[in-house]
C-alpha cells in the first residue's frame, strides 16, 4: 500500500473504523436517521463494501432526530454502538447505545439499549469508550450547563458498557488560539483514545466544526496515572493535524492498525470538500508513524490524488 486511501467515503463525517479479532474491518456511519455498518477483509475495501442499516431511529422520541457520530465497540463480549441523538431540539442531544443480540453484527439484530445516564443530564455528543488497566471509561463532548457556550471534554468511569458511575471530570476546554477559531460556540469534541508504550493519548477536534479551521489536538497522560484527575492530563500546545496540501479542516478521526500494510497504524478522518464547505465532507485514511517519545506523528494530510469527487 502507498500509505493513502484518498477517498474511503465520498460523503460522510465522524468516521469510526476498527479491525476486530476476526480479521475484518468494520466501518460504522450514520445518515438519514439510520446507522449503517460496512465490513471488509481489507481497509481499502470499505470504500466499496455494501452497507447495511443496523438501526433506524424511531419516528419520535428522545433519539429520533440528528443521529450523529456512531462508534462501534466490542464491550463485555457484546457489539455495542454509541451514538448521539435528540428529539429535534439540539439542546436535547444526549448519548445513547445499541447492542447486538448475537455474535454477527452484519446479520444479527441490534436493540435500543437506551440513553446513557451520564453524571449530568446535559447536552452530550461524540462519546467514545475505553477499557484501561481493568477499568472502563466513557469520554464525550458536552456543555457545562444548559447553554451552548462551549463544548468541553468530559470523562466518567463505567461499571460496564452501558452503566456510567460516579461524577464526570472535565479534562479539556478550548483555550488556546488554534482551538478557538471559527466563531462560537468554542469547541473541543470528537475525543479518541490512542495508546503507546507508557502513555495514553486523547486526540480530539478543535475550533468550529463548520469552519476551515477545524483541526486535531492532543492530551497525554501517563498510563499509570489516575485518568480521573484532570491535572494529570497535559495538553499539547499546537495542533497535531491541520489543513495542508489542499486538504481542508481535517478532524474527528479514528485509528486502526492496517494488517495489509504490515500492521502500520493508520488515521481515518473527515475533511471539507472545499474551502467554505462547512459540514459537506468526505473521508480519507493515511498511514502515520510514532515518535521516539511514544507520541503519534501524523505529519500533514497527504495531497489529494488527481481526481474528481
Amino acid at each position: 500500500m502507498d500509505g493513502l486511501i484518498d477517498i474511503l467515503a465520498k460523503r460522510g463525517a465522524d468516521p469510526w473504523v476498527i479491525r476486530h479479532t476476526d480479521g475484518a474491518y468494520y466501518y460504522v456511519q450514520s445518515g438519514g436517521g439510520h446507522i449503517y455498518l460496512r465490513k471488509s477483509a481489507m481497509l481499502a475495501g470499505l470504500a466499496t463494501a455494501e452497507r447495511k442499516a443496523i438501526w433506524t431511529a424511531p419516528a419520535k422520541g428522545p433519539n429520533s432526530k440528528e443521529v450523529w457520530a456512531p462508534e462501534f465497540h466490542f464491550v463485555d463480549g457484546k457489539w455495542t454502538v454509541y451514538y448521539a441523538a435528540d428529539d429535534g431540539k439540539n439542546a436535547d442531544h444526549r448519548m445513547f447505545a445499541l447492542q447486538c443480540t448475537g455474535d454477527d453484527p452484519m446479520h444479527d439484530r441490534f436493540i435500543d439499549a437506551g440513553q446513557l445516564k451520564l453524571a449530568t443530564d446535559h447536552w452530550a455528543i461524540d462519546g467514545t469508550h475505553i477499557q484501561h488497566r481493568g477499568q472502563q471509561y466513557f469520554c464525550w463532548s458536552g456543555w457545562e450547563g444548559r447553554e451552548d457556550v462551549r463544548q468541553l471534554l468530559y470523562l466518567q468511569k463505567m461499571k460496564d458498557g452501558l452503566t456510567p458511575v460516579g461524577d464526570r471530570v472535565e479534562i479539556s476546554r478550548p483555550t488556546l488560539p488554534w482551538e478557538c477559531q471559527g466563531g462560537r460556540p468554542l469547541i473541543n469534541e470528537g475525543p479518541e483514545f490512542l495508546s503507546r508504550g507508557g502513555k495514553l493519548h486523547l486526540i480530539y477536534s478543535a475550533s468550529g466544526s463548520w469552519s476551515d479551521f477545524y483541526c486535531l489536538g492532543r492530551l497525554t497522560i501517563d498510563a499509570e496515572a489516575d485518568l480521573m484527575v484532570a491535572k494529570n492530563w497535559a495538553k499539547h500546545d499546537q495542533p497535531v493535524f491541520a489543513s495542508a496540501n489542499g486538504i481542508i479542516a481535517p478532524g474527528h478521526c479514528s485509528f486502526v492498525n492496517c494488517a495489509e500494510d504490515e500492521g502500520h497504524p493508520w488515521i481515518i478522518y473527515h475533511c471539507a470538500r472545499h474551502f467554505g464547505a462547512g459540514w459537506d465532507r468526505y473521508v480519507r485514511a493515511q498511514r502515520f508513524t510514532w515518535n521516539a517519545d511514544d507520541t503519534a506523528n501524523f505529519g500533514q494530510p497527504a495531497a489529494p490524488v488527481d481526481r474528481e469527487h
